[in-house]
């Protein structure tokens, strides 16, 4: 079914870029990013983007898209991945999502979570306390209910909290929960996924040796170019890994071998999250990178059986 995305994701620093761009190649494709972060300009080293060259080697997309401080959902990234697939199948060629970010995977092909509507009532008494009180009272309040979207949200994102927290009393269900629920019978695309992995203490090798290439590559200089161009510390952009461990060092909160433990260790962290994520989703096809001697011969051999 040549109408059908096709989806290569998996944890970070599992070698998605390398085996994509060859995937790509080999079926006429072009790729979408899957990927919250390296949607802002500027974050290149700290979002392990494609580089040129492998952007040649591909084109991609939803790369370099938005600005470090333009406020950016879920439902803008939907949006500006269909018109990407719009224009792909328009030049006759295959989409290929790539990525880690399974939230932004399932808003693709299974659409969002629309949740209740709006409490004016409810949304103007939760802004009032955050302006009384501050935000981190309502962030840890969302802590206590819902400490999966705590650790997702964070608390200088005031529209998410409340939003968050005014779902969580009108249903008293956790809005990370009602997330979960999602229909596949309504997918809003044909495709077949599949998700890289390997064995843990491999994957976790490959995390720290990213971060050290990062840094070795001037990812402290990308930060602090990022903090003189006068962007917020407090950007949900730079409060993502990578970043917020080496701006607590540059602040002089930590020292450089702090901050660099915390950096793989959070980084870690994600990875286990994200493959937590994939797990539950039975639609995926698995390959273990250890195992698997041609990957990308056994994902086009999987691809022609359907």
């Amino acid at each position: 079914m040549t109408s059908e995305l096709i989806c290569l994701l998996g944890p970070t620093a599992v070698g998605k870029t390398e085996i994509a761009i060859e995937v790509a190649q080999r079926l006429n494709a072009e790729i979408v990013s899957v990927d919250s972060r390296q949607i802002y300009r500027q974050m290149d080293i700290g979002t392990a983007k494609p580089t040129p060259e492998e952007q040649q080697a591909a084109r991609h997309h939803l790369i370099d898209c938005v600005d470090i401080s333009q406020p950016f959902s879920v439902a803008d990234y939907q949006r500006l991945a269909d018109t990407a697939i719009t224009g792909i199948r328009n030049r006759g060629k295959r989409v290929l999502l790539v990525g880690g970010a399974g939230l932004y995977f399932r808003a693709v092909v299974d659409g969002l979570f629309e949740g209740p509507g709006a409490d004016p009532a409810r949304r103007e008494r939760l802004a009032q306390e955050a302006a009384q009180h501050g935000v981190d009272v309502l962030h840890e309040r969302l802590r206590a209910c819902d400490p999966v979207a705590a650790d997702r949200i964070h608390p200088n994102n005031i529209v998410r909290v409340v939003r968050a927290l005014e779902v969580y009393e009108l249903t008293g269900t956790p809005l990370s929960e009602l997330q979960q629920q999602w229909h596949p019978e309504k997918q809003r695309y044909p495709f077949i996924a599949f998700c890289l992995t390997m064995p843990r203490a491999r994957l976790y090798r490959r995390i720290e040796q990213r971060v050290d290439v990062m840094l070795a590559n001037g990812l402290i200089a990308e930060v602090e170019s990022l903090l003189a161009a006068g962007y917020s510390r407090d950007t949900v952009a730079l409060q993502s890994f990578g970043y917020r461990e080496l701006i607590a060092y540059l602040d002089g909160e930590c020292t450089y071998i702090e901050a660099v433990s915390q950096l793989k260790q959070n980084t870690r962290r994600f990875s286990k999250r994200q493959l937590t994520w994939f797990r539950k989703d039975t639609r995926l096809e698995w390959i273990d990178r250890e195992s698997t001697p041609d990957i990308v011969g056994n994902i086009l051999e999987r691809i022609r059986r359907r």
